[in-house]
């Protein structure tokens, strides 16, 4: 089996495998907190509708207030900012779920929108972390040149450590800004910033969603959409070296597979049958067969052909062919023929010299 198919394979196994152990793991760790938190929100439900004596349906008419409701806690959510917010959420594929278009043109437009905007964000941010990677290793020669290091070439792993620290000082610095601005914990900012910048985007947490921050606090907008824009980069420039190197390895192998073909290829001449020349050995054209040894031999190596055709290759070549392990010098005298048995008439013409078809005595 190819390599590249091995690998692919391999890699399928290990990501079911993964996520086997993802599902258990999260079954274990979150399953009972569920439980707990349904039977909590049943009881609450029941005293509640027992204390106002509130019908099913005038209990499911105020669910769907306040759950309508919760957008626009942050302001107008589809006004310049708002909108501008919702198309970085798009472009990202972050797509927390906060707001939602409600009209037909809006869905429509969402899917066209999407179907330029992804792959355009895709190539920028790209670029980007290439540009990053770059720069990076500038500074890690200029570095190791002032500290006299005997090598001063930027090696992959050197990158990897550069580019980790910024995304961890990303993800430090912006969760120290959302934790004041939102009043989250620590972690639950360093949560938010992580599910954020590897655009998984549950919409559990969601930042600019309270106090009419979207009309009323245009820096923290301004943070939020730099934040969102330049970690991507950061975790592009980390994407460029660790992810992309394990896709483009079956490329590498297909591309060095097709060029040790067509090296082979170009130096390989096929004969077609066998060839017994005049000292007694078997040449055989047929390559792919198991051979004990090979050898070379010109285009005048004698032999006896007995097809009728008459054209013989006027041009010299050198051909690699299998020499059969067993020698017939027992079927062809040492003497010519027509010594050993003189013919009685006159002459036969001597026979033609192919090297091109199966030969026989």
């Amino acid at each position: 089996m190819k390599k590249q198919n091995v690998r692919t394979l391999s890699l399928i196994v290990c990501t079911f495998t993964y996520l086997l152990i993802g599902a258990a793991v999260f079954d274990a760790l979150e399953s009972n907190t569920e439980n707990q938190r349904k039977l909590v929100l049943q009881e609450i439900q029941n005293i509640v509708r027992k204390k106002y004596n509130i019908t099913d349906e005038d209990f499911r008419i105020m669910e769907t207030v306040v759950l309508k409701s919760e957008p626009h806690r942050a302001g107008r959510q589809w006004k310049f900012a708002g909108a501008f917010y919702y198309a970085t959420t798009v472009l990202t594929t972050i797509g927390y779920g906060h707001s939602t278009p409600s009209t037909i043109a809006g869905k429509l437009f969402t899917m066209c929108y999407a179907m330029v905007g992804i792959p355009l964000g895709l190539v920028m941010f790209q670029s980007i972390g290439e540009r990053v990677n770059r720069l990076s290793s500038v500074i890690i020669r200029s570095v190791k040149s002032s500290l006299h290091c005997r090598h001063t070439t930027a090696s992959e792993l050197d990158l990897i450590c550069v580019v980790t620290f910024l995304s961890s000082l990303t993800i430090a610095g912006g969760a120290a800004a959302f934790s004041r601005y939102e009043g989250w914990t620590y972690f639950d900012s360093v949560y938010y910033c992580f599910i954020t910048l590897t655009t998984i985007g549950f919409g559990d947490m969601v930042a600019l969603q309270k106090d009419n921050a979207l009309s009323q606090k245009p820096e923290y907008v301004m943070f939020a959409l730099i934040f969102i824009l330049f970690g991507l980069a950061i975790v592009a420039a980390s994407l460029n070296l660790l992810v992309l190197r394990f896709v483009t390895m079956n490329t590498e192998d297909e591309r060095r597979d097709e060029a040790q073909a067509m090296q082979a290829l170009a130096g390989a001449v096929r004969l077609e049958g066998d060839v017994i020349t005049a000292n007694g050995s078997i040449l055989s054209g047929h390559f792919g067969h198991h051979c004990t040894e090979t050898t070379s031999v010109d285009i005048e190596d004698a032999s006896v052909c007995s097809c009728p055709c008459g054209c013989l290759p006027n041009n010299r070549h050198r051909f690699s062919v299998r020499r059969s392990p067993t020698q017939i010098r027992h079927l062809l005298p040492v003497l010519p023929m027509h010594e050993l048995y003189p013919p009685q008439g006159p002459l036969p013409p001597t026979p033609a010299i192919y090297l091109n078809h199966r030969a026989s005595v």
